[in-house]
């Protein structure tokens, strides 16, 4: 089996617990306004490769992630290649590697049988929550929160351990009313372990003009300080 490739990273910090390789997967259906990657939106881009050699270029670094890190899949939207995803991480466990999944869970489908599996094989799962509102999230992301929502509680259910992120843009996902129905709703889960607040960025703005893509939150400019902790503060239950 094989999968569409983006990229790797062989020393991430910010992708899981310890230190991560992280495997930048090809292909998403979301088209996130802030999204930083438009670069692996096209799901038949980026380079073509098989489990066995992904496995292959993560065990070159496994030295600086064997003791509290591990591989995280992220993308794109990994959900995308679900197949391809079970087969790797299935060899990353033959390897007694730990798996962590970074996503939007956008594709989850209810009754789709290889979700439990993915469950089996899931160390951790850094859940993308982009917004709570179902209008504002399709605005947000042109794609319902249905979904997302849905896989939210399935891992709950299962006892896989969640990572909440949250992307934090002023005037969109800043608002107290929409962060308190999110926590409202995060305080149903039972396995959310951490929940952390992105604040927004324009790092990738050039890549929307490399790409000839028009950027819809030209002039939106990062968040305050104060903005940020206040998000903080309602999201982990301290408002």
């Amino acid at each position: 089996m094989t999968g569409r490739l983006h990229s790797y990273e062989s020393f991430g910090t910010v992708d899981g617990p310890g230190i991560r390789f992280v495997v930048f997967l090809q292909g998403c259906p979301m088209r996130c306004r802030y999204c930083h990657n438009p670069d692996t939106w096209d799901a038949s881009g980026g380079t073509q490769v098989t489990a066995e050699e992904v496995v292959r270029e993560a065990l070159k670094y496994k030295s600086y992630f064997a003791d509290r890190g591990g591989v995280t899949v992220s993308g794109g939207e990994p959900l995308l290649q679900l197949d391809f995803l079970l087969e790797l991480f299935a060899l990353l466990k033959q390897k007694k590697i730990s798996t962590c999944l970074d996503t939007s869970g956008i594709c989850f489908r209810e009754g789709d049988e290889r979700f439990g599996r993915l469950a089996q094989l899931t160390d951790l799962v850094l859940l993308d929550v982009k917004h709570i509102d179902e209008d504002a999230h399709r605005a947000l992301t042109g794609q319902s929160n249905k979904n997302p929502l849905a896989f939210a509680r399935f891992l709950d259910q299962r006892g896989v351990k969640m990572w909440i992120r949250h992307v934090l843009v002023p005037g969109i996902t800043d608002d107290d009313g929409a962060l308190m129905r999110l926590r409202a709703f995060l305080d149903t889960l039972k396995n959310v372990e951490k929940v952390e607040v992105l604040p927004y960025h324009t790092m990738g703005v050039q890549k929307y003009k490399k790409l000839g893509i028009p950027y819809s939150l030209e002039g939106v400019q990062p968040p305050a300080k104060e903005r940020v902790e206040n998000a903080k503060r309602i999201l982990r239950g301290r408002a």
